[in-house]
């Protein structure tokens, strides 16, 4: 929940202290997520949604109620500061999925092509794409009031669902754009035979 935002971005990185007082380049600046939305968001996005899949939905219960379909995403990490693992409200009916997939600071499950961090609750591609094969229909119109790093609207480009996106912090909208822009430069050989022309 990009509210606000607690330090100030500089060009393409901002610096932070890691912890023995050397600076360290960071992609992404802090953002206060303290604040949750109130009753009449969670209100309008029913009203708007045939289904929802809220991440951190667990902190949202008062106005989401009860599910028996959590979505988790295993990070693939143990005992560290950050969770373990993330967790998706959904009104799906379905029982509790989990999602195994590292992410676990320079660390990713597919390092060959391993992704640009740009956010400090980034998620990657193909968290949304397990999502989209899962729970996703043909036709069905994504949204996403939290767009952050673009990964779910990347998924659905690769996969070609139509989507709506919104993101209010100016520096993470810019950052998104560029990556979904980056993200649609890229040609694979589906794409290459799809234009190829036999004489």
């Amino acid at each position: 929940m990009s509210q606000g935002t607690s330090t100030v971005r500089v060009g393409a990185g901002c610096l932070t202290k890691n912890g023995k007082g050397k600076a360290i380049p960071k992609l992404y600046h802090a953002f206060d997520d303290t604040a949750i939305p109130d009753k009449a968001y969670f209100d309008e996005l029913e009203r708007v949604s045939k289904h929802r899949i809220i991440w951190g939905g667990n902190y949202f219960l008062d106005y989401l109620g009860k599910t028996k379909n959590m979505i988790v995403w295993d990070k693939g990490r143990r005992g560290m500061a950050f969770a373990d693992a993330e967790i998706a409200w959904s009104d799906i009916d379905d029982n509790v999925r989990v999602y195994a997939y590292k992410w676990n600071g320079m660390l990713q499950e597919d390092m060959k092509n391993k992704e640009e961090r740009i956010h400090p609750t980034q998620k990657p591609v193909a968290l949304y794409k397990w999502i989209l094969d899962n729970y996703a229909k043909p036709g069905d119109k994504i949204l996403d009031t939290h767009v952050g790093s673009a990964s779910s609207l990347i998924a659905c480009e690769d996969f070609g669902f139509q989507y709506v996106g919104f993101e209010i912090d100016a520096d993470y909208y810019k950052l998104g754009q560029e990556r979904l822009e980056r993200n649609r430069a890229q040609m694979t050989i589906a794409d290459l035979l799809d234009d190829w022309r036999f004489l």
